[in-house]
């Protein structure tokens, strides 16, 4: 059995469900207005294929067994908790966005090695005043829609939170207190005099780190169900190993590796995919 819940438009949502239903053998059940749950014993994939095609912009959720809220949570931060690149942010008061934004890029659509495009970014903020991190984060840094919620109704039902970024405790810190994570796992930006030296202080946070600490918080909750969000090739990882992977706005190769999508909704509608009831 394969499970698909969709969430799109709810003035198309009928003609687009009929649509995958020539598709593919399944089975229909309108959840809401805007919400529909498919299911069907063809592959996962085929199934995927028939959403994609027949609702061209919509929130989905794939499953083999009938979703569930999870008991461990773990999330990328840029891009995904929050709308910015925080070294992009930081990078603007040394007047170095547009190089260091263009790395970024690569490095989350998996072009570059993400240890060596870190390097190569924080190197060159090399001199750069420490007040402007406290700048950034007050002037620059904004949780996305629905981030706050998603982690305050994860929480209710028991769910232990960690907030994993190749990004830095500099804002990380900040931002999972602001949004209620349990557990922050980051990089560290090197400070030396009251500025940047260009270097880490520590060991890198990337992707098999990421991987590693989902792992590692589900083995100590007795192998939970997991939920991953993410939305970079850093993140594939992490999102494979959950037990539901969700990309949020993301870049396509993170996108075609996860379980679901978010590309219309606010991080809410990961609770809707998951308990169809909230």
């Amino acid at each position: 059995m394969v499970i698909a819940r969709v969430i799109a438009d709810e003035s198309t949502l009928s003609a687009r469900a009929e649509a995958v239903a020539r598709t593919v053998p399944v089975t229909v059940t309108r959840l809401a207005p805007d919400m529909v749950e498919f299911v069907s014993e063809v592959p996962t994939a085929t199934l995927r294929e028939a959403v994609e095609a027949g609702f061209p912009a919509c929130d989905c959720l794939l499953s083999a067994e009938r979703p569930e809220l999870p008991a461990v949570f773990v999330s990328d931060m840029d891009s995904t908790m929050i709308g910015q690149e925080c070294i992009d942010e930081l990078a603007d008061f040394a007047g170095l966005k547009p190089q260091i934004a263009a790395i970024t890029d690569r490095a989350m659509r998996g072009e570059l090695d993400f240890a060596a495009a870190l390097r190569e970014r924080v190197g060159l903020l090399a001199g750069l005043e420490e007040s402007a991190i406290a700048r950034t984060l007050a002037e620059r840094i904004r949780p996305v829609a629905g981030a706050a919620e998603l982690v305050r109704g994860l929480k209710a039902a028991g769910c232990r939170t960690v907030l994993v970024t190749g990004g830095f405790h500099q804002f990380a810190d900040a931002v999972g207190a602001q949004l209620g994570f349990d557990h922050v796992v980051a990089n560290r930006l090197e400070i030396a005099g009251g500025r940047l030296t260009g270097a880490l202080d520590g060991p890198i946070v990337d992707s098999a780190t990421k991987r590693a600490v989902l792992l590692a918080k589900a083995d100590r909750a007795g192998g939970a169900t997991t939920l991953a969000t993410g939305d970079g090739a850093n993140d594939i990882p992490m999102l494979e190993a959950a037990t539901y992977g969700i990309a949020y706005r993301a870049k396509p190769a993170a996108r075609a590796a996860a379980d679901g999508w978010l590309d219309r909704g606010d991080l809410t509608n990961v609770l809707r995919l998951l308990d169809a009831a909230y």
